[in-house]
């Protein structure tokens, strides 16, 4: 699958605190607004790949991505066999995003032993790829993507997988990831969006988001990386979140995405951020001015 045919324009979104035919549905109309691809983070509920096997088996042309897979939660051979048995059932509507989350959730949460990330990546990757799979194969192996952020990190992307997918980050670092994965790897990008012209109300939104990333140390380290402190991380400066949160007219967000692709980026994922705070009513339709079918 190239960049192509992934499309230039999806959404991500966590569907957890959806009721299954609530997830279906909302899925759906993502589809039929034109985004391309659906991401599904993994953190403590839904196993997504069971999930996206239902929702695979409901839609017909829409594209599902794992944002993101932690590898620490299954076997490199059992990673391959779920992913190859989702491109193989769906004829190649799957991408397969891994990453080795945060200290504080693999050691703290999970009780699992964190390791270096970039060894315990590159271990990871390269027994997975090594891992027997006597079934049916998929016409194409899953694309495979790294929640890559560090020049490290991402230069492995470039190595050992078909690309990145940064998250909670700006056109600037698109452009350097751009540089350092080189042209032929794919690079999809997450953006959060606040379809609102308040400042108070789209800061206050952001706000809200931010404040379940501020402590994971990958995000916090490449946000410095970007050139913010501490204290604009603790309590987020307006620089902060106009870098990283786009917000106001469409035109305004419009412009936002634009940078990524001139940056370089081939594929770029919208985070709706509700001004609700709910998960369980997304208001999509707000993003139909916003859908690329290129």
């Amino acid at each position: 699958m190239k960049a192509k045919e992934i499309g230039s324009r999806g959404i991500w979104f966590p569907t957890d605190g959806m009721e299954s035919e609530k997830a279906i549905e909302f899925v759906k109309e993502i589809e039929s607004l034109g985004y391309s691809t659906l991401w599904i983070p993994e953190t403590t509920g839904r196993d997504p790949f069971a999930h996206i096997a239902m929702l695979l088996e409901n839609t017909t042309e829409i594209v599902f991505a794992t944002g993101i897979a932690n590898i620490y939660h299954r076997h490199p051979g059992s990673m391959r066999q779920a992913a190859s048995t989702l491109a193989e059932q769906s004829k190649g509507r799957f991408i397969l995003g891994l990453g080795v989350s945060h200290e504080p959730l693999v050691s703290g949460l999970r009780q699992l032993e964190y390791l270096k990330p970039i060894e315990a990546m590159r271990a990871y990757l390269e027994q997975m790829n090594m891992s027997p799979y006597s079934s049916k194969p998929p016409e194409k192996q899953p694309i495979c993507l790294l929640a890559a952020l560090g020049p490290r990190m991402l230069e492995l992307s470039a190595e050992l997988a078909d690309g990145a997918h940064p998250y909670w980050t700006n056109p600037e670092h698109t452009q350097q990831a751009r540089k350092i994965i080189g042209d032929e790897k794919l690079l999809c990008v997450e953006q959060k969006v606040v379809i609102t012209t308040n400042q108070e109300i789209a800061y206050g939104a952001a706000k809200e988001s931010l404040r379940i990333y501020a402590n994971l140390p990958n995000y916090r380290n490449n946000w410095k990386r970007l050139g913010f402190t501490d204290e604009d991380i603790d309590e987020p400066s307006s620089q902060f979140i106009d870098t990283f949160v786009a917000w106001g007219s469409l035109e305004k967000i419009e412009d936002r995405i634009s940078s990524h692709y001139d940056a370089g980026a081939d594929h770029v994922c919208l985070q709706p951020i509700l001004l609700e705070g709910s998960y369980a009513d997304p208001h999509l339709q707000a993003f139909s001015s916003l859908v690329s079918k290129t």
